[in-house]
């Protein structure tokens, strides 16, 4: 009897290629231009390459040195964590701090700003978790970073994120998850003009 679960074989690399194979290639490296992997030049030499390929051996090579698609966040030790948490209270977490790759950000009605304006980022990669009960979780990133949003279910709540841009070369990109039921959460980029106040 044949186990349904079983990964399917690839096919064999000699094997001709479709157009329905070339474009999922081509979807897949613009995804990861997005993110931040490869750089804009890189990417039209891939989609060139991957437009004309001939067989499965040949796109498979293109997309060879990128994550598997919905690749879980990675594990990380609670060193490697930071845990915000308020029931009804403000948390600021702003100026010079060093960012961890995972960061968990729990608010019930409470309000949590987030401003990595300042932040020193080790990482291409930062994972931010959020449960936003009723509360509110900002974010402010420095310009050049990327935030994706997409992974972030959303109930009642509200999401507005103005800093969805592709990052600049070499810049990080923040991937929020977890969930907004009632709350809000806003991810901007930090003011050019000194003393604007936020109208979010």
């Amino acid at each position: 009897m044949t186990d349904a679960s079983a990964p399917r074989p690839r096919p064999d690399s000699g094997l001709r290629a479709g157009h329905a194979d070339r474009d999922a290639v081509v979807e897949r490296l613009r995804e990861a231009a997005g993110d931040g992997r490869i750089d804009l030049e890189e990417l039209e030499e891939r989609i060139e390459k991957a437009l004309t390929a001939r067989t499965y051996g040949e796109l498979e090579a293109l997309t060879a040195d990128l994550p598997a698609p919905g690749a879980p966040a990675p594990a990380a030790g609670p060193e490697e964590t930071l845990v915000l948490k308020t029931a009804a209270g403000h948390i600021r977490q702003d100026g010079h701090w060093v960012v961890p790759q995972r960061i968990v950000a729990r608010s019930g009605m409470g309000h949590i700003k987030l401003d990595f304006t300042r932040a020193e980022c080790p990482h291409r990669e930062v994972w931010l978790e959020i449960d936003a009960g009723m509360g509110e979780v900002r974010i402010v990133v420095p310009h050049g970073w990327s935030v994706r949003t997409h992974d972030l279910n959303v109930g009642f709540g509200s999401v507005r994120n103005r800093a969805s841009a592709p990052p600049a070369p070499g810049m990080p990109v923040l991937r929020v998850t977890g969930t907004s039921r009632v709350g809000t959460v806003v991810v901007r980029h930090p003011f050019l003009r000194p003393g604007r106040r936020s109208r979010d």
